[in-house]
Parts: C-alpha cells; structure tokens; sequence
C-alpha cells in the first residue's frame, strides 16, 4: 500500500513539476537543488531523524505519515530527474501547433503531451513503485507499528527460517510480472487507439 501511494504522488508530483520548471520561475534553480538535496543524505540518517521528530512532535510513526515522507525524500528527487530529462526532449511545436488549431491549454495537455510522454510516465511510476516496495533503511524508524514488506523479513531472518519467506518470495515475483504486464498493456493499448486516430484522420 506504501509503495502504491508513494507512486501516485511520485508521478502527480514529478509532472506537476515538470509543467511549472518549463516556464521557469523565480527560484526555480533553489527549489531544483532542495528537492534533490535528499539524494546525498544517508537513508539512515533520514529515516532517524523523520523518527525522532515524530517521536518529540507527539504524533506516533505511522507508514501512511511518517514513512510515506521518508519514501518520498527518496522518490521524488528521482522522479523529477526523469520528468525534467523528458521535457527537454519534448519539441514544444506540438503545443503551439496544438494551440494554433485552437485548443485550450488542457486539451493540449491531454490530447498532446499526456500521449506523448506516456510511457515515459509509465516509467517514472514502475521506478517510484519499485525504489519503495523494497526500501529498508527510511522504513526502519518510521513505519510505526505496521511493518513493510522489507522489515518484516528482516525480522524472519532474524529467527528460525520458514516456509512463509519462499511464499512470500513467490507473491512478490507474480506481483511484479502483474505489475509489468499491467504497465505494458497499457502501452499497447494507447499505441493502438493512436494508430486508430492516424488512420481515421488519414
């Protein structure tokens, strides 16, 4: 559930983001540089210090709280990395030919940025999704009382092996390959009904 969240932001934030730095603003450059100032600082340190503010402020450690901030020091910084290189790339004639057919300013992003990037946004979702389902060290003082997947099987490991950590082991290989595979028909599925709208214009 953590990693499913952390995903969503990821993805709504990075994009947001990477929309408003096209434009470029006053400050841009220092909020680039805080947001991925995370990237250098220790896990641990993150993780011990989200803790112990939690710890002082009252409110408990919970992962939907606490640990969802600390994945997020993680995520987003690389996240906006991949939504900034992907709009570089991007050739802003399609927009102004967009805007030139008449189109608003939403239906340009729906109907032609949104397709274009796609998969790359795909991408930024499968790597967000993947850096917090198995991340250990920012969980460790900040997931409260409710384990992730990574802390509970440290804790097995810590005692006598069992059978639950090859089962689990297994869900997490078919999970991931659902995962993907959901990803990829996605893929296929906006490629077709793009090659259905040339055709029909054509």
């Amino acid at each position: 559930m953590l990693a499913l969240v952390v995903m969503v932001l990821t993805v709504l934030i990075s994009l947001r983001a990477g929309f408003a730095f096209g434009r470029r603003f006053r400050g841009s450059g220092l909020l680039f540089y805080l947001a991925v100032a995370s990237l250098i600082v220790p896990s641990v340190l993150v993780s011990l210090g989200i803790g112990v503010l939690f710890r002082i402020l009252e409110p408990e450690p919970a992962w939907w709280s606490s640990a969802l901030g600390a994945h997020l020091t993680w995520r987003l910084p690389f996240g906006l990395l991949i939504v900034f290189a992907i709009f570089n790339r991007f050739n802003p004639a399609y927009e102004e030919a967009a805007r030139d057919l008449g189109a608003g300013p939403w239906q340009t992003v729906r109907h032609v940025v949104l397709p274009i990037i796609l998969p790359s946004i795909i991408g930024v979702a499968l790597f967000g999704f993947t850096l917090s389902y198995d991340e250990f060290a920012r969980s460790l003082m900040t997931a409260g009382s409710s384990n992730t997947l990574p802390l509970e099987i440290y804790g097995m490991t810590t005692n006598v092996t069992t059978p639950v950590l090859y089962a689990l082991g297994t869900l997490t290989t078919g999970f991931s390959f659902v995962v993907i595979g959901a990803c990829l028909a996605v893929l296929a599925i906006v490629q077709r009904r793009r090659a259905r709208s040339l055709a029909g214009r054509g």
